[in-house]
C-alpha cells in the first residue's frame, strides 16, 4: 500500500475533512487492460481498441475509456486509505465526474484523494473523497491536466 491512511473511527475520519491525503500506488494502463475493458462493457470504438487506426487519429495512439479510468479509482484509493473499522465498504457513487484529458495506452496513472466530507446517514458513515487522476504518459512525462476529477462516495457501514 501506497503511504497511507487507516481509519478506524468516524472521529478519525472526521478530523481528516480537508486533508489530502496523498497519492496511490501507479497503474499501468495497457492496451490489454483497454482490450479487457472493451470486451466487458462491449465498448469496441475504434479509438481505445484498433492501434493502427488510431495511430492517424487525434490522439496519435488508442486511450483509455474515460470509464476505464473511472473504475480505476477504487483500486488507486484503496492503495490509499483502508476503512478498518468498518465491515462493510459499499461503493454509494460519484459526484461532478469529468475527464478532462484522455489516458493515452501505456500510461500509467495515480489517484491523489482528499476528505472532503464525512456524514452520518441511517445506514452508517457517508465519505466523500475528492478524487484526481494523474496520468504518467508512456515517455515518462506528467500531463498537466488530470485525466479524471471527481467526488467519490462511499458508505461505510
Amino acid at each position: 500500500m501506497a503511504e497511507g491512511r487507516v481509519f478506524r473511527t468516524s472521529d478519525e475520519l472526521t478530523a481528516a475533512v480537508g486533508e489530502h491525503l496523498g497519492h496511490s500506488d501507479w497503474v499501468l494502463v495497457d492496451q490489454a487492460r483497454i482490450d479487457t475493458f472493451a470486451d466487458a462493457t462491449g465498448d469496441h470504438q475504434w479509438i481505445h481498441v484498433d492501434p493502427e487506426r488510431a495511430a492517424s487519429g487525434p490522439f496519435g495512439t488508442t486511450i483509455a475509456h474515460g470509464y476505464l479510468t473511472l473504475a480505476l479509482v477504487p483500486v488507486l484509493v484503496g492503495s490509499l486509505v483502508d476503512y478498518a473499522g468498518w465491515p462493510v465498504k459499499i461503493n454509494y457513487g460519484s459526484n461532478k465526474v469529468r475527464f478532462p484529458v484522455p489516458v493515452p495506452v501505456d500510461s500509467r496513472v495515480r489517484a491523489s484523494v482528499q476528505v472532503v466530507t464525512v456524514t452520518e446517514v441511517p445506514a452508517g458513515i457517508q465519505v466523500t473523497m475528492r478524487v484526481s487522476i494523474e496520468v504518467e504518459g508512456p515517455d515518462d512525462v506528467r500531463l498537466d491536466k488530470p485525466a479524471l476529477v471527481a467526488e467519490t462516495v462511499t458508505l461505510l457501514a
